[in-house]
């Protein structure tokens, strides 16, 4: 096999040409530098009579769709945020009658309703959280929907 170094000496240009169309000129020489640095790793094993220069743009190819994902899942700075609110959990985004209902309950009780209710906990598993036995987190979760009325208008509960 070749020295390493020649292949980078051969192949460099085109690859980095690659990695500048599809990337453009800011990402291409980060890609290009992970291109080689992957080909190295695995240079060892590349059979004999393979085509490297097709491998080396396969690596530079992956190495690209790796920078664009990158680049898609980073936020991007704008210069206010829109006002919305959030529909994961907030209490003041649920329903208000369901919110005054759970928040006027004793702890114990709203927690009891919420993770068994809510959240499909067993009493078993309630208790370990608070601390007390089965029958005691299934006596606050049921009073707690004795008095939380709203609690059992299941539509109610928006996620």
């Amino acid at each position: 096999m070749r020295p390493f170094e020649q292949i980078i000496t051969e192949y460099g240009p085109v690859v980095l040409r690659v990695c500048r169309a599809v990337l453009g000129p800011q990402e291409a020489e980060d890609a290009w530098s992970e291109t080689f640095l992957s080909a190295l790793r695995a240079y060892p094993d590349l059979p004999p009579d393979a085509n490297v220069e097709a491998w080396l743009v396969t690596i530079a190819h992956r190495k690209a769709i790796d920078v664009t994902r990158a680049a898609a899942r980073r936020p991007t700075p704008v210069e206010a945020l829109p006002e919305r609110p959030s529909r994961i959990g907030r209490p003041e985004d649920w329903d208000g009658d369901l919110w005054r209902a759970l928040k006027a309950l004793p702890a114990r009780q709203r927690q009891a309703v919420a993770y068994h209710y809510l959240a499909g906990l067993p009493y078993k598993e309630i208790a370990a959280l608070h601390g007390g036995s089965t029958e005691a987190a299934r006596r606050a979760a049921a009073d707690g929907m004795v008095i939380c009325v709203p609690c059992r208008r299941g539509p109610t509960v928006r996620w």
